[in-house]
């Protein structure tokens, strides 16, 4: 595994946004559980609420937004589990 991993959604090249995959793991769980947890809020607001007034347009941007740290918290999760995969076959 390269030292440092694009995110996935930016398919720039050069990637400017990249997972340092020799990071300490607890570093990069921190990292996960902050964007995880922080759409995981906004969601459960959303969820919550006793009416919610937005057209289909107003939604659909809003669910891009929310996928961004979402796929990210999964970028890292991913870094994490081929790390802990690599410590077992040592």
């Amino acid at each position: 595994m390269d030292r440092y991993m694009p995110l996935t959604g930016i398919d720039l090249v050069p990637a400017s946004l990249l997972i340092d995959t020799e990071a300490p793991l607890d570093v990069l769980q921190a990292a996960a559980d902050y964007r995880i947890r922080a759409v995981t809020q906004v969601l459960e607001n959303i969820a919550f609420r006793a009416e919610i007034g937005c057209d289909t347009v107003v939604l659909s941007d809003f669910s891009k937004l929310l996928a961004i740290p979402l796929r990210d918290g999964c970028d890292l999760m991913d870094v994490i589990g081929r790390r802990l995969r690599a410590q077992t076959k040592v």
